[in-house]
């Protein structure tokens, strides 16, 4: 693999720079701010390594099913900064670049399969195992301040659904993984994906049907264990139902405003409300379909704003729900063989003509000023609208350390 001239961290960071036009105090000042808070980004895909296409053309050769292509990619793009000392220098580049201390993860697959979900649990596991001297896991608050004191880097593993056993004999037996995971180090985890599953409806279902009986048990568990509910997927009623009977704060990790884009994945006023009085947050996206307008840096902007306006500053976090690509992933996959046609995946439920655009990789200037490494022009951003430098803090970190806090110190984790 040759070298890349193009770095993506300075190419999106003009292309933030662009999109704000900052004055050079805003800059410097917002800059600075955000080197010395405690960032903390309440949900993110983390950092991706390019792929090995001699490997994965070979086991298209042998007839590998989609499974084995599927984990065999996933290994790659999630452990694979370990394979060369350039690899492992862009990644604490990419990791410096965002100026984030503890990054809550997607690290479990969306389902409710447990060994599914344990997949990419392990990935992270063996990354931060092999990383000590940067990263670190995340399973406490005091965890979190220790990383910032020692200046390293903390992931906080979530799961994309609950870990399930799939057998249906009872509620207690169905759970019971739930406290295998919590002591694996999980600290979040979605109710629901896109579509309908045991417990409740997902964001894309048009029934909006709310919590199941099962639902409401599982939220209750997750309660006594000090696992975060996450319902940034989650349907509507789901959404209030969960925020009503979950004893401690819920989030929305990656989400947006629908008074401003009326998309699937968006969260009404209504709901906002709900989280917000039982003392959650919710996060704000990066992801372009979601925020609609612009929908670059500025249009994040807009819907952060929207929230704190609304709803108080502790409101709203950020969550940018989308990860780095290495800058040698476009040169690997330019080698890789053309796949058979699949289906769509069956979570990847959404309302006829309703696509997700990827918000960073091959589209115009404006939108790559979405990237994830920009994450310290958000702060910039936030000094241009005029927030004060209380409210940045709560909204770059402060208010998702504030929620784990309250739900954590309750857990009964082994």
């Amino acid at each position: 693999m040759k070298d890349s001239s193009i770095d993506p961290i300075a190419t999106a960071r003009e292309a933030g720079l662009a999109v704000l036009q900052p004055s050079q105090r805003d800059l410097d000042y917002g800059l600075a701010l955000h080197k010395e808070s405690l960032v903390v980004e309440s949900y993110g895909l983390g950092h991706h390594a390019p792929l090995e296409p001699e490997i994965l053309n070979q086991a298209l050769e042998n007839g590998a099913s989609e499974l084995e292509y599927q984990d065999l990619s996933e290994e790659m793009i999630m452990t694979g900064w370990l394979r060369e000392s350039r690899f492992r220098e862009e990644y604490q580049q990419a990791w410096d670049a965002t100026g984030v201390t503890c990054l809550f993860i997607n690290a479990g697959e969306e389902g409710n399969d447990s060994l599914r979900i344990l997949k990419r649990l392990s990935r992270y596991v063996a990354l931060t195992d092999a990383m000590p001297d940067l990263l670190t896991r995340a399973v406490s608050v005091e965890g979190i301040l220790q990383a910032h004191a020692d200046g390293k880097r903390a992931i906080c593993l979530t799961g994309n659904g609950l870990p399930l056993t799939g057998n249906t004999l009872s509620v207690p037996d169905e759970l019971r993984n739930l406290q295998i995971f919590a002591n694996l180090g999980v600290r979040m985890m979605h109710l629901t994906y896109n579509r309908r599953n045991l417990l409740a409806d997902g964001c894309a279902e048009p029934s909006n049907a709310g919590l199941s009986d099962f639902g409401r048990e599982a939220i209750r568990q997750m309660n006594r264990l000090g696992i975060i509910i996450d319902v940034a997927h989650s349907g509507w009623q789901t959404c209030l139902e969960a925020a009503q009977v979950s004893s401690h704060p819920i989030v929305i990790s990656h989400s947006a405003i629908w008074d401003l884009n009326e998309h699937v994945r968006c969260k009404t006023d209504e709901v906002i409300q709900a989280v917000v009085d039982g003392g959650g947050t919710m996060g704000i996206t990066n992801i372009s379909a979601f925020l609609g307008g612009s929908g670059d840096l500025s249009a994040m902007l807009d819907h952060l704003d929207y929230v704190i306006q609304k709803f108080g500053p502790d409101a709203v976090t950020i969550g940018m729900d989308s990860a780095y690509r290495s800058r040698w992933a476009t040169e690997a996959e330019s080698a890789l063989r053309t796949r058979p046609a699949r289906r769509a995946r069956w979570e990847n439920f959404w309302p006829p003509g309703d696509k997700l655009t990827d918000p960073v990789s091959n589209q115009p200037a404006k939108i790559q000023s979405m990237a994830s490494t920009n994450w310290p022009l958000v702060t910039v951003g936030l000094v241009q609208r005029g927030h004060s430098d209380e409210t940045i803090r709560k909204v770059i970190g402060g208010n998702m350390l504030r929620v784990a806090g309250q739900v954590w110190k309750t857990g009964t984790q082994a």
